[in-house]
């Protein structure tokens, strides 16, 4: 969506007080980022091997899971990387958030020390929002409407190329779209599997598809839309059946209201679900393996064991994105170049 999120804000810790406890110790350490640009993506392959991406051009590598290397793309100074997948150590991709040509992708193969330019958006008044990838090879790409109709690419040769999928059933409501907030209002699961989550229009909307996004089926969402800068802003599944939504209104960081749901059937229904007491969520993300997941925004980060019934604050720092390798091992990103660790229990 073509509305950038509003700079850093300072949250009072009086927020959480109707919430269950905050668990004794920080759950989250500062970690030298080398950098000050807004970070927004954030990909994680192991315990010791991540990727991050933010404004200015910028993309961060660890492989030690320790220390991070702030990297440039060259000539990409004026991109805001919102999204990044990581391959492997050495591998990446990255894609630019904007209007028109600043809608951009890009591929590291030597740990970032050069980038190809992949793909451009050609539409002038198109907006790219997110990748997510099944496997190495096979991926989508997904954008605001262009002529009513949002946006969407396939590729099955690591991002190489990208080839427009006619999409049937993804046509827009007046003003809707969707947020380039965490890189993650597309995410997959299985083999065929995607789901996007908008907001904007009178009602935020997630769409399913089941076939690599040839084809989509929308439902509407439990969370509060009818605004430009609020609806559904992340979306993430665990399994083909088992996922969760978060969002809420980045203008109004502190707002009550639903800001979450929960679907066991695939995306075809959905239960609201309060993340946290009151707040704007950017991110939810499952933890591989477990039926956990943390979600985080400039409301603070919070966890559930159950799949997304029940929620526990963790810490009430604003953050853009979470990522983890494991239920005791993530990282989180933010505003100015915040860069830290996740060392709080284990999420099993």
């Amino acid at each position: 969506m073509r509305l950038f999120l509003l700079p850093f804000v300072s949250l009072l810790p009086l927020l959480f007080s109707a919430c269950a406890s905050v668990p004794a110790g920080p759950p989250w350490v500062a970690v030298a980022s080398n950098t000050s640009a807004e970070l927004r993506g954030l990909s994680v392959v192991s315990a010791s091997v991540a990727w991050a991406s933010g404004a200015r051009g910028t993309v961060l590598r660890t492989v030690d899971g320790t220390h991070w290397q702030a990297l440039q793309v060259p000539g990409a100074d004026k991109l805001d990387f919102r999204d990044i997948h990581a391959i492997d150590a050495n591998s990446a991709i990255v894609m630019s958030a904007g209007p028109g040509e600043a809608s951009r992708i890009y591929r590291s193969d030597d740990g970032g020390a050069s980038w190809r330019l992949l793909a451009t958006n050609t539409f002038a008044d198109g907006f790219w929002d997110a990748i997510a990838f099944w496997d190495k090879d096979h991926g989508l790409l997904f954008g605001d409407p262009v002529a009513g109709r949002f946006q969407t690419y396939a590729t099955s040769d690591g991002g190489v190329s990208w080839q427009a999928l006619a999409s049937a059933g993804l046509d827009a409501l007046p003003k809707e779209g969707a947020f380039a907030a965490s890189g993650s209002c597309l995410s997959v699961a299985g083999s065929q599997d995607a789901w996007i989550v908008t907001g904007g229009a009178a009602s935020a909307r997630v769409f399913h598809s089941s076939d690599r996004g040839a084809s989509w089926r929308a439902a509407s969402l439990p969370i509060a839309a009818g605004a430009p800068a609020r609806g559904a802003f992340s979306v993430a599944f665990a399994d083909p059946r088992h996922g969760m939504v978060a969002g809420g209104d980045y203008k109004e960081k502190t707002m009550a209201g639903v800001n979450g749901a929960r679907s066991d059937d695939g995306g075809a229904s959905w239960t609201p679900v309060a993340i946290l007491p009151v707040g704007y969520m950017s991110v939810v993300t499952p933890i591989a393996g477990t039926p956990s997941y943390v979600a985080a925004g400039l409301a603070g980060s919070g966890y559930s064991r159950d799949g997304g019934r029940s929620w526990t604050v963790l810490d009430t720092t604003p953050l853009n994105t979470v990522a983890f390798a494991s239920p005791a091992t993530g990282w989180a990103i933010g505003p100015k170049g915040l860069l830290m660790k996740y060392v709080g229990p284990s999420l099993k």
